[in-house]
């Protein structure tokens, strides 16, 4: 508990100030996170992130976190994102003949789901911080609030196993502690952030958020037990990997959006 702690402290120091700042730091800083998720992502399944598959899943994640504000010049060559990642996907099924089947066509779908993974929730990072720092706090902040309600009242009173075949230690009981734990700091930002709908709204967003943040923390946990792997990786110390760190988050950046509530 003290390395996690002294983890957080430190990371916070760092995170937080630079996504307060904004601008070309933080999208950096984004491009950063995001390339060692990918990089986690890709090693579960023993894929190297410095090979030609590899590399081309990293071209494509840094075209998709092209914030909106800035894909102006994929015009000048008359192409989109869209496109550009088609290409990509014909790239990947035209390596699967080159190595005479050595990478799968199994390694192309999780090649480019990974990177789909990762790029849709960090695209939307960057797009939830161009649009309001608030709301940036706020998706922080209820899904910190879900991880630690989940956690501290499943150990208090969690009695029901919420998915054991994926997540042993997760409890029915927490699962609601965490929504409820979400759902009183989304008030306190009602009552005294500048949010911009309505409390009844917001209320009822963070609660799916708050549901949806656990999936996601679910979706990496199930993907983790398939290859057999305890951590995503250990660059934060009594923390794991950036994907464990951002799982939850990965599903909430995009949601806020399509929740339209920016």
């Amino acid at each position: 508990m003290k390395q996690r702690i002294i983890t957080a402290v430190i990371a916070a120091a760092i995170f937080l100030p630079i996504v307060i700042f904004g601008g070309w730091p933080f999208i950096a800083m984004v491009y950063l996170i995001a390339s060692v998720a990918l990089y986690e992502a890709l090693k579960m399944k023993q894929l190297n992130l410095f090979s030609v598959p590899g590399i081309l899943s990293l071209v494509l994640l840094w075209i998709f976190l092209i914030p909106s504000q800035y894909s102006g010049f994929l015009n000048e060559f008359d192409y989109t994102k869209l496109e550009l990642f088609f290409l990509g996907v014909l790239l990947f099924l035209t390596y699967t003949v080159i190595t005479k089947n050595r990478f799968t066509f199994e390694d192309v779908a999780f090649s480019i789901m990974s990177t789909l993974y990762v790029g849709l929730g960090f695209y939307f990072f960057i797009e939830t911080r161009e649009a309001s720092l608030i709301y940036v706090f706020y998706s922080l902040f209820i899904i910190w609030a879900t991880d630690s309600g989940a956690y501290f009242i499943g150990r208090a009173i969690g009695k029901h196993k919420l998915w054991p075949e994926i997540s042993p230690n997760k409890t029915t009981e927490g699962f609601f502690g965490g929504i409820v734990s979400a759902l009183i700091v989304a008030l306190l930002f009602s009552i005294f952030g500048d949010m911009e709908v309505s409390a009844i709204i917001l209320l009822t967003a963070t609660a799916f958020l708050s549901v949806f943040g656990q999936i996601g923390d679910l979706v990496e946990s199930a993907l983790k037990r398939h290859y057999n792997v305890k951590d995503s990786g250990n660059i934060l110390p009594g923390h794991g990997g950036m994907l464990d760190r951002f799982d939850s988050l990965l599903f909430v950046w995009p949601l806020i959006h399509l929740f339209h509530l920016l």
